[in-house]
């Protein structure tokens, strides 16, 4: 039994979702919500979130699922539509920067006893 939840168009890079989401795969899904609860991130509460939606997902779909059973079999972060920027620049100038943006997907199983 495999549950998903996605999170689209978070306003955080790729790169710094994957220090946070790297630490929750293959985790028991308790263990990962006291590991993102401690982490000092500014993505880890989002990354809380999904996770608590898929396992939510979970006993939606089937009501005898066992929630402590539930594993983080997938975990990964892929990379967005970036937003084009202009900053100033000196003497009349400007500089184009890129806003980048994630989508974090997280998919919890459960493992028989």
């Amino acid at each position: 039994m495999q549950a998903k939840a996605e999170a689209r168009y978070i306003r955080v890079s790729p790169q710094k979702a994957r220090l946070v989401v790297d630490l929750i795969r293959g985790q028991q899904a308790g263990a990962a919500l006291t590991t993102l609860r401690t982490t000092n991130k500014r993505i880890a509460p989002t990354v809380e979130k999904v996770l608590q939606s898929a396992i939510a997902n979970a006993t939606n779909r089937n009501e005898d699922v066992d929630v402590d059973a539930l594993f983080v079999t997938e975990a990964y972060v892929n990379e967005g539509p970036r937003m084009k920027r202009v900053r100033p620049a000196p003497m009349g100038r400007a500089y184009r920067y890129q806003r980048r943006l994630s989508h974090i997907v997280i998919k919890v199983t459960e493992k028989e006893a």
